[in-house]
């Protein structure tokens, strides 16, 4: 009985963590008309919230981790594996679109790297928040609540980024919600997956983390960064600047307020 209590608390809560982190999101989708007018502005937002997520969440996760577990992973090693994975990824994204694509729509989502790119980033970082969700409840009920906060918490200015970047890159409204919606519902399935193998798990959690930072580097660096200084409009250089920094510092504020009040 206590462990199907504690699954319970689990699934409500990564549904709940989840279903929040999205908020942010979607009320830019409801003034998607303006939103568009401005929409590359969010691209330098994104890039500031994927550096901040890495630095300073991602990458100090992963060595805690590494160490509470008492591994010799190379926290480096693999955010380096990442990276390398993602370029070969979108060398194969970009082989697929030249050789395979035959409709208008399929040129649309494969034709533009990014896209599958921030999907598949985001659905693994979500998916090692579903983890670390139900690793915490299995210590304690109180901590994993906290836990699920924080993951809620730091997850909504990277969301109105990724629905931003979406948005930029062409993909119509209702496809940036469904496509984040199914984002943000794997963290139910790496919960699921957590809750059944225990601390098996936990062994894990360093080398999926550095992965996920390793991603992130690569769509700022390779694809956000080099768009931010593609805009040559008088005005825009300077705005897009501010925002990156913003998405940086919105990321600090968050992490620096949850670790004062108990977070993760």
């Amino acid at each position: 009985m206590q462990e199907l209590s504690i699954l319970g608390y689990i699934l409500l809560f990564t549904f709940l963590g989840s279903i929040f982190s999205l908020i942010g999101g979607v009320l830019l989708l409801i003034k998607e008309k303006s939103v568009l007018k401005i929409s590359h502005l969010f691209a330098a937002f994104a890039a500031g919230t994927l550096l901040g997520t890495v630095f300073f969440d991602l990458f100090p996760e992963a060595i805690e981790e590494a160490e509470h577990s008492g591994s010799n992973t190379d926290v480096f090693l693999w955010v380096l594996a990442g990276i390398l994975g993602f370029f070969v990824l979108e060398r194969f994204i970009h082989w697929f679109h030249h050789h395979q694509h035959n409709t208008e729509e399929d040129a649309i989502i494969i034709g533009k790297p990014t896209v599958p790119l921030i999907i598949f980033g985001d659905s693994v970082h979500n998916f090692i928040d579903g983890v670390v969700i139900a690793i915490t409840f299995l210590v304690s009920i109180p901590l994993g609540i906290v836990t699920s906060l924080a993951v809620a918490a730091h997850e909504i200015p990277q969301e109105i980024g990724d629905f931003g970047l979406l948005l930029h890159k062409g993909v119509g409204r209702k496809k940036v919600l469904i496509i984040n919606i199914i984002s943000a519902s794997i963290a139910i399935l790496g919960a699921l997956l957590a809750f059944w193998l225990g601390e098996r798990i936990e062994a894990l959690l360093p080398i999926l983390i550095a992965i996920t930072a390793g991603m992130f580097i690569y769509i700022a660096a390779s694809d956000l960064i080099p768009e931010i200084h593609h805009e040559n409009r008088r005005g825009f250089a300077f705005i897009e600047t501010a925002l990156m920094f913003l998405g940086v510092a919105t990321i600090w504020v968050f992490i620096t307020f949850l670790e004062r009040f108990g977070g993760h």
